[in-house]
């Protein structure tokens, strides 16, 4: 009996469930909604949270799992920018958390993988000037996840990209200590630079926090006394951000190619030539 499988269940939308039975793990992903891992447990311990109001109102952003952000990360300045003196208006974390996305493979060969596509169409061109392919794989293998990512240019121009995620996770206190190698912050709360010096803590803050200049592109933090949670990416992820809601039992923390309004700032933004694709990795892993 294979210790992989994928399983389809109907939640009101479809949802596709890799699991590894020997790791006790999984994640269920919907790819009609924005192709969203709403759940995931690692070595027994369930990470995500999900306000599942959100998740089933099809016109509500989602408010947990780990939503895919792109083409930008975070807000926009009266959610508008210039390119090529145009104006365009783009809604907080851009197009693809809100589109569906196409199931194009599967596999339960030494693991469980499922991959899935977005193509530019009339709605995102409307907002986001260029055409685009996207194809995400999640791969379920030795108690972790890791979602590989190649965002490809398909128009014939430089198309700027700041891709990031915003992963939800359960966690016992809004103040933690993180492993990183960071030694700054910054607080959009009221807007100053501060040292990290031991637990930051998001009671009470509205705004986010991003962490500002760590080399090494991996970050480590408790969310209950018996899991501690750690992330690994590629290092065009140069920032993470940590953000929270008063009341909810959740952090967020978030890796982001750039900072929030690049796309308004043009200060550090990634670009990807025509016809060219750039290719990125995440990791999350859960040690009980």
């Amino acid at each position: 009996m294979s210790n992989f499988k994928i399983n389809v269940l109907e939640d009101t939308y479809t949802i596709y469930e890799l699991v590894e039975e020997s790791s006790s793990s999984f994640v269920r992903i919907c790819p009609e909604r924005g192709a969203i891992a709403t759940e995931l447990t690692l070595n027994g311990q369930s990470l995500f949270y999900l306000d599942r109001d959100t998740f089933l109102n099809p016109d509500a952003n989602i408010r947990g799992g780990n939503p895919i952000l792109f083409p930008i990360c975070g807000q926009l300045n009266d959610t508008q920018y210039e390119w090529n003196g145009q104006t365009y208006t783009m809604k907080n974390h851009g197009v693809a958390r809100t589109a569906a996305w196409e199931v194009t493979a599967t596999s339960t060969d030494g693991q469980a993988s499922l991959e899935l596509r977005l193509r530019s169409d009339d709605t995102t061109l409307a907002s986001y000037p260029f055409e685009f392919e996207l194809v995400f794989t999640y791969v379920l293998q030795d108690g972790k996840l890791r979602i590989d990512q190649r965002y490809c240019n398909r128009s014939d121009e430089a198309m700027p990209v700041y891709a990031g995620f915003h992963p939800y996770f359960n966690a016992d206190s809004k103040s933690l200590v993180y492993a990183t190698d960071a030694t700054d912050y910054y607080d959009y709360n009221d807007e100053k630079v501060k040292a990290i010096e031991g637990a930051i803590d998001l009671n009470g803050l509205v705004e986010s926090v991003a962490l500002l200049d760590a080399k090494q592109p991996s970050i480590t933090f408790p969310v209950s006394d018996s899991c501690t949670v750690t992330m690994n990416y590629s290092d065009i992820f140069k920032y993470v951000v940590l953000w929270s809601v008063e009341g909810k039992p959740f952090v967020c923390v978030e890796p982001w190619m750039a900072k929030t309004n690049e796309l308004n700032n043009k200060t550090e933004l990634p670009i990807i030539e025509a016809g060219q694709e750039l290719n990125a990795w995440l990791t999350i892993a859960c040690e009980t």
